[in-house]
């Protein structure tokens, strides 16, 4: 009789074990598998919240079929105390497993609000953002500039909750001046700024940033990142340039930087002022008499005079052999690149066509033609006005 109560408990055992192994193995798959959820959505995770709350309001929301399993799941990996507070963006299809691995991995919001700082060549603009989850497309909320215009309510609403991301954009062609000025409107960053960095050091992009972070940390992040730029783009130049070192390379991208806007001429400007070097031919670009007038601290606001462009300044290539001493601007990915990679090209003139673009031409007769017609369009323009 013992015998056979033993055996059968044995046998209730290995069904057991089976059983619970066949659950283990089926919770495994559902942690996995691809969610219920259709749509993206934006999961906020407050302060102070747990796996329980965020399970129950992901289920609610469709985003998982099972809140009891996510909170399993989370404490079977030791993530249930990882949860991070914040705005985090949830994809369609997203698995229990990337969703708990998106909520206590950075930290970092992936979507909600978003003040954007952004400095650009006229102006410092500030924006606010938010994310719509379903476009992953942001919808602009407000904007204003810092230093002229009144806050909106809107600015300061996001500034006052505890899950808005912070991004400093940097457009091409803009002042270390102008950056600094920029930084230092903005209030939601802190610390003085006691040097300006040397001009063209500081690289345009889009830098993440966080609430009350030190504005000379965000200086010398954008200072490390042109660096590496500038040893990788001198590390693949061409033979034969008229360049000796990368400092002379950063000069000539600022230059063409500020010579056009037209991402697809980059290289035959580039090639223009190439030529007119291995020439010897000065190079006599607006840009550089304008930085002089300026030395980088704001914009000109109207055209140079012609005093201006007879009076010498270091940076006057109307008046000096060669490059001039400094950079004129900080020049993005794509003008370092032109510079050390210019077009293979006769050109050693180019003036603008009324397009945005520009017209180029191998000889002085050619361009004086392109110059003519490029009267003529300024002359319609003012007589339109």
């Amino acid at each position: 009789m013992w015998r056979a109560i033993a055996s059968n408990a044995l046998t209730m055992l290995v069904v057991g074990l089976f059983l619970m192994g066949g659950l283990i193995l089926w919770g495994q798959s559902q942690y996995k598998a691809e969610g219920p959820l259709e749509t993206a959505i934006c999961l906020q995770v407050r302060s102070g919240s747990n796996m329980t709350r965020v399970s129950q309001e992901l289920e609610e929301q469709g985003a998982i079929r099972s809140a009891t399993i996510f909170r399993m799941a989370a404490d079977y990996t030791d993530r249930a105390q990882r949860l991070k507070a914040g705005s985090f963006l949830v994809r369609e299809g997203a698995s229990m497993e990337q969703i708990i691995d998106e909520v206590t991995s950075s930290g970092a919001s992936t979507c909600g609000s978003e003040i954007e700082y952004r400095i650009g060549v006229t102006r410092a603009q500030t924006r606010v953002r938010e994310l719509n989850p379903a476009t992953l497309d942001f919808i602009e909320i407000a904007s204003f500039d810092a230093a002229e215009e009144e806050t909106p309510e809107a600015y300061t609403e996001k500034r006052n909750e505890a899950d808005t991301r912070y991004r400093v954009s940097l457009a091409e062609g803009v002042t270390s001046w102008q950056v600094v000025e920029a930084l230092k409107s903005f209030d939601a960053l802190s610390g003085e700024v006691t040097e300006i960095p040397a001009e063209g050091m500081l690289a345009p992009d889009s830098y993440d940033v966080v609430a009350g972070q030190d504005r000379s940390a965000i200086l010398q992040e954008m200072q490390d990142k042109q660096q590496l730029r500038i040893n990788a783009v001198w590390e693949n130049r061409q033979d034969g340039l008229p360049l000796e070192s990368p400092e002379e390379m950063l000069i000539l991208a600022s230059i063409i930087e500020k010579e056009t806007g037209v991402s697809e001429e980059r290289g035959q400007v580039a090639s223009v002022f190439v030529n007119r070097l291995n020439q010897g031919m000065r190079l006599q670009t607006d840009p550089t008499v304008i930085y002089g007038v300026t030395k980088g601290q704001g914009t000109l606001g109207r055209g140079l005079r012609r005093s201006e462009l007879n009076r010498p300044t270091p940076w006057n290539t109307y008046q000096i052999d060669g490059l001039p001493p400094t950079p004129i601007a900080n020049p993005g990915l794509a003008s370092l690149e032109a510079a050390v990679a210019p077009d293979d090209t006769s050109f050693v003139f180019f003036v603008a066509d009324g397009t945005g673009g520009h017209a180029f031409a191998e000889t002085l007769q050619e361009h004086n033609r392109n110059v003519a017609k490029w009267r003529e369009i300024e002359a319609e323009q003012s007589s339109g006005n």
